[in-house]
Formats: C-alpha cells, structure tokens, sequence
C-alpha cells in the first residue's frame, strides 16, 4: 500500500519539511511567549508552541480552513481528545518495549496494535460521518485516509486475527506449572505446563464445604506454594512476575510469529502516521479550545486577510487582549488599529492603569495568533506577517546585579537590534523607566531613532511624557536618511475615568496628571477646599 502523507496543518510535504528544517518560521522565542501569555492560553504538552509558527500565507490560509471546520463542528475536538491520550500510549508502548528482549515483547505487540484499532474505530465513526460538512481539504483527506484503512482486507484480517490472539489472552485465568525435583526434593528446574481458562481452586476444606464441591481434579490446588504467601518481598513479587511473564511470552510466541511480518509492514507504518499527527492534533484541539473560549465571552474574532510581508499590512477593527477576556466576565474596550506611512512605530503614553500594556500586548497577540493560524481577537484585520517579534517588558533579571537595572535594559535592546529586520514587530512596555525622566527620553529618543532607521514595525508603552515632544525632531532627522515615520497615540481619560480607549493624537501629560489628581482628591483646588473647612 502506497504512504500516503497527512497533516492537519502544513498543505503538502514540501511546506512540512521546510518548517522542519526552519524555513518560513519567524523568531518567536518561549521569553516572548511567556511575556506574552500565549504559553498560558494555549498550553502544549507533547510539543513547543514556537513550532507551529509560519511566515508561509498558503500555510495560514489551510490552517484557517481547518479551524473554521473545528468550529462548525464542535464533535470533533471531542473526537480528537479522545484519539489523543490512545495515541500517546501508543508511542509509549512502543519505548517500553524497545527496552525488552525480543522475546519478552509479544504481548506488548498486542496491547499496541488493540490501542491502534481503538484508535482507529474512534476516528472512523466520528469523522467519516461528518466528511460532508468538512470545506477543508486537511480533514477531508484525513477522515478519507482513515476510511481507506479501516475498510482495508489488512486492517480486516489485522482485527480478526486480533480478536483470536486477544481471546486467549484474555481468557487465560491460571497456569499449570510442572517443577522437577533433585534426589534431596529441591526444585531444579521449572516450567509452564498448560495455560487455562479457569481459576484453580484451593482446595482448603472450608471452600469445598461453601462451593459444596468435594471433588478433586485439576483445577484443584493440594498445597499452596509458599513465596505467595502474605509478607512476601518486594524483589519476590517481582521475580515471580518476571517469570511468569517471560513464560507467558515464550508460550504465546509462535502465535505472535505468524503474524509479525502483518504487524511490522501494516502497523508499525500506520501507526507512525498517527503517531506523527499527535502533536498537530495536540495544537488544533488547544487552538480550537481558545476560540471556544473567546467565542463564550461573546467578543468578536475572525480569520484575518493575509497580506505579503513586504506590504507591512496590520489595519485591525476592534482588537482587544484574548488573555484578559479570557480571564473577565463580559466584553472587553475594543480599539482600531493601523501601522501605516505616518505611523510605522508608535509611543503610547497614558495614565497607569489606563490600558497601555494591554493594547501593546493585544498587538502582539494577533500578529502571533494570526500567525498559527487562527482567528485574531477583532472585529475584522487585514495582516502581514512579520519574521521576528521582540519585546522588551520590565523584568527582575539576575543580570541586574551585575549591570545595574538600567545596564540589563541597554543590553536587552542591543541583542534584539542585533537581530530585528525591516519586517519584525517590536514591542516595548515601560522601557528605560529605572532611569531619571531625562535621562530615560534622551535614551528612549536614541532607541526609537535606530527603530526608525530599520523600518521595522512597534510600539513603545512609556511614562516618559517627554519622549513624545521629541517625536518630531527624530522624524525630521530620520526621515532625512530613509527612516520611517514615527507617530504617537494615547490611553484615553474621559470626565476622570479611563476609558481603555488608544487615540491616535498628541499627548497632553499635565492633563492626564490634573485627571488622576481630581479623581484622587488630591487637587489644589481639592487640597484648599480641606484646608478652608477646618
């Protein structure tokens, strides 16, 4: 029988081993996962998230079709949590029986190849009745491939053969064992003279009166043999086991021989190819989970169009942070989004707590989720992929001792200029802030110019009010020389409240300081009217 390669998320062999091999798959390490929270809402544990990331469009756009069928029809991710946990004892059958002798490894062939028809029937009766409602090539051809096995003359004879080997093994209830003696009654030597379908019986008078049975034959037992007697040791119990075990091997071997050459060229193959989709099925569950979850909270998601990667393409309706409406009850503040000519990096500035890390976050988020595959957390986007994201997010790093906190910010930001392209996505959360404010701006202004010389998309979340009256001069300078543009926006108070809302616009930050001040009572207006009352 022709191999026949599937996968859930890569269209054809080519873009599998191209990720395989790290062609096509942007710079998005497990530090940026994990500032990101992505590592929290999408938990893998057979694989590493970093891996199902592509830069590849035909990639995204199969993936898409995929989760647009998970979500039509929620069955399935039942259906795949189900397969999972079968397919993982599978794979660990096969460990452990790489660690036995050869002929200690037949009846661990039959618990593999019971779990791969478990498996099997499981995914032959959930998927093949739903491969009407599939749009997406990926699950058409898997529910098609597991059809074309399971209805196979190999598969049919596999599960006969099965059912007879299972049967006898099932049924084994007791053995006879035959022990020979030397000429002063010490046992020699030991064997296996019959295996039967009966438990043996005791033969103590008390159960003979109970059964009413005072017959002698042999499933009746005349003495007990001593090391299975109570406080037997441990190293006992298991030569015992061991022993009977081996012989139990050696007797059900020749019928395990007759049908090796079925299992190493039919099973052994196609067991593999389960095997290999464990963790895709893994990550399309885990993704579809997320959805699920976004979808209960009633804030709106889709599948973004897909732009080249040379268009820098990010222009987003309503997108807000999945981890934090994941975690809330009710709908999250939605913002619209867009890194155009004027605005290729953006300093964010605002009150604290008024949003700006969530958004900067959220930005992130979407380029990534986008990037796996699934739908982004908006009302509608239209996407690039990047190659790279960074983030520079505030950190108790041991290095600090060394260097000084304000040392291990300035060499963070050296390694990711080392590495950040025209198309990589750069995020800053209060960068540069262990320093005084001047000195911080000063820093900041010569971060963002070298941003600007990149042309590399970002967003710098700061307090450093400053930065934003010197936005013009580095446009001015960088512009000069090829540079992108760089443009500000703000997290909105309004009547004294943070409203979550992002506006592109200049920042006011006495205004943002005489809103908190009011809110706080703390005002000189608010500070006299105490004074005058006492």
């Amino acid at each position: 029988m022709q191999k026949i390669e599937i996968s859930l998320i890569y269209p054809n062999i080519e873009s599998l081993l191209k990720s395989e091999n790290g062609e096509g798959r942007p710079n998005i390490s497990n530090e940026v996962l994990d500032e990101l929270e992505l590592n929290n809402i999408i938990d893998l544990k057979n694989s590493f998230l970093g891996d199902f990331f592509t830069t590849d469009i035909d990639v995204i756009k199969y993936r898409q079709e995929v989760f647009a069928d998970m979500m039509e029809n929620p069955q399935l991710c039942e259906i795949l949590m189900k397969a999972s946990p079968i397919l993982a004892d599978i794979a660990e059958i096969r460990r452990m029986s790489q660690d036995t002798e050869p002929s200690e490894g037949y009846l661990y062939s039959i618990t593999e190849v019971e779990l791969y028809v478990s498996a099997m029937e499981l995914l032959a009766d959930g998927l093949y009745p739903m491969i009407d409602n599939f749009k997406s090539s990926a699950l058409v051809s898997f529910a098609k491939r597991i059809k074309e096995l399971t209805q196979s003359e190999y598969y049919i004879n596999l599960n006969k053969k099965l059912k007879e080997l299972t049967s006898r093994v099932r049924e084994v209830k007791s053995v006879t064992i035959g022990v020979n003696l030397d000429s002063r009654l010490r046992p020699d030597t030991a064997g296996v003279l019959s295996v039967n379908n009966e438990r043996f019986k005791s033969g103590v008078l008390l159960e003979k009166i109970l059964r009413l049975d005072f017959k002698n034959d042999e499933y009746t037992c005349i003495s007990s043999l001593i090391p299975f007697k109570k406080g037997q040791s441990d190293n006992q119990q298991i030569a015992l086991t061991n022993a009977f075990n081996g012989a139990l091997n050696e007797v059900f071997k020749s019928s395990m021989r007759s049908w090796r050459k079925t299992l190493q060229s039919y099973v052994l193959e196609n067991a593999d190819f389960l095997i290999k989709l464990l963790p895709e099925i893994e990550f399309v569950v885990k993704g579809t989970e997320l959805i699920t979850i976004l979808k209960q909270t009633g804030n709106p998601i889709c599948f973004p169009k897909l732009s080249a990667m040379e268009e820098k393409k990010f222009d987003v309706k309503g997108i807000y942070n999945p981890v934090v409406a994941s975690k809330i009850d009710g709908l999250m503040v939605e913002n619209d989004f867009v890194f155009d000519k004027n605005g290729q990096f953006y300093v964010l500035s605002g009150p604290n707590r008024g949003g700006k890390s969530v958004i900067t976050c959220a930005v992130g988020l979407t380029f990534a989720l986008a990037q796996l595959g699934l739908p982004v957390p908006a009302v509608s986007a239209e996407i690039s992929p990047v190659d790279a994201i960074f983030t520079h997010f505030p950190t108790g790093s041991e290095d600090t001792i060394d260097k000084g906190r304000l040392g291990e910010e300035c060499a963070r930001l050296d390694e990711i200029f080392t590495s950040v392209t025209e198309n990589s996505l750069v995020l800053l959360d209060e960068s540069l802030s262990s320093t005084g404010s001047f000195e911080g701006a000063y820093i900041a202004a010569e971060v963002l110019s070298g941003f600007s010389m990149v042309r590399c998309r970002g967003i710098f979340s700061t307090h450093l009010h400053e930065l934003s009256a010197m936005i013009g001069d580095i446009n001015e300078k960088c512009s000069a020389q090829g540079g992108a543009m760089i443009d500000t926006l703000v997290a909105g108070i309004e009547d004294g409240q943070r409203s979550f809302k992002i506006r592109r616009a200049k920042p006011d930050g006495k205004s943002y300081a005489k809103d908190i001040a009011d809110k706080y009572g703390i005002s000189l207006e608010h500070i006299l009217e105490k004074i005058n009352k006492k």
